[in-house]
């Protein structure tokens, strides 16, 4: 006989409660989105050049700030690297958002296409069309090139479309979304930042928001009516999704783009207290979320803590 803990039921009843109810969540985020979203082509200037003595990326933010390489380079070419972090940063945007819209087309398949959660599904896909875009089109405005994650990684997420769990590919869209935003979060009421990234910034910012609730209250519920094994392999699948973000962060072609030696640069982040940090706040909130509903347990912990994301 198969016992339930009182955490089980309690989670249960959170996931199952009038005020998680899934018609009436996704009912408040579609007026949400009718009252808050954007038209970046619109919305930005893109015919404005870039500003003189503005970063592209917080300082603090950019990989290298406070080692022993960063305080050897000009100020210009800290400036130059964050406008190539950005363009990479936005690189992987694009890739999160491709994989998030298969993920989200699936779910969706076989369920009652007049639902509102059904509704807003395919409203986030349209922001998550729009996103990219925008990313790509700053990244052209910046005039950096494009840095697509490694072909390995670019093909190990064909396997991760094709075999993920409901429940894992909301784990995964979370890990995509959540680091991402804290550090935009930063980064658009930053005045020593590029009006025009600070705009792209605040626009994923307000509209993401509605796509982080949307993802975590279907994955607090999937962990509790999911199968056994389908929480099992969320746990693992989740654990590695963060292993190879956490790899494909920053494209380390970045470094050579600015003259510097891309090995020596690669070490002086992966021995950066400072950059460990950054990391680990950027996760922490989602960190939290996933080791209260049951995503960091066992192997999936072990391999969070191996990404640099967990403490």
């Amino acid at each position: 006989m198969t016992t339930v803990s009182e955490r089980d039921v309690q989670l249960l009843r959170d996931a199952l409660g009038p005020l998680r109810d899934r018609e009436q969540i996704a009912e408040r985020l579609l007026d949400s989105s009718a009252k808050h979203s954007f038209d970046p082509d619109k919305e930005l200037d893109w015919e404005a050049p870039a500003e003189d003595g503005k970063w592209f990326w917080p300082p603090e933010l950019v990989s290298l700030y406070d080692t022993p390489l960063w305080r050897k380079m000009s100020e210009e070419q800290r400036m130059e690297l964050s406008r190539h972090e950005a363009a990479s940063l936005a690189s992987l945007g694009i890739w999160f958002e491709i994989i998030l819209m298969q993920l989200l087309v699936r779910h969706i398949y076989d369920r009652p296409v007049t639902s509102n959660h059904v509704r807003y599904a395919l409203t986030e896909i349209a922001d998550e069309c729009r996103h990219s875009m925008m990313f790509g089109r700053m990244i052209k405005w910046s005039g950096s090139p494009d840095y697509p994650v490694p072909r390995v990684y670019h093909n190990l997420a064909r396997v991760l479309k094709t075999i993920s769990t409901t429940p894992g590919s909301f784990a995964s869209t979370l890990l995509g979304e959540e680091i991402l935003d804290w550090m935009q979060r930063l980064t658009f009421p930053d005045e020593r930042v590029q009006t025009l990234v600070r705009g792209v910034t605040r626009i994923h910012v307000v509209e993401e928001a509605r796509h982080v609730r949307y993802a975590r209250e279907e994955l607090r519920r999937q962990m509790v009516t999911a199968p056994r094994w389908e929480r099992e392999l969320t746990r693992l699948s989740c654990g590695e999704a963060a292993r190879v973000f956490s790899v494909c962060f920053i494209n380390p072609r970045v470094y050579e783009n600015v003259g510097l030696d891309r090995h020596e640069a690669v070490a002086q982040v992966k021995a950066s207290g400072h950059r460990a940090e950054v990391m680990q706040s950027g996760a922490k909130r989602l960190t939290d979320f996933f080791d209260d509903i049951g995503v960091l347990n066992g192997v999936g912990r072990r391999l969070w803590k191996r990404s640099g994301l967990l403490a």
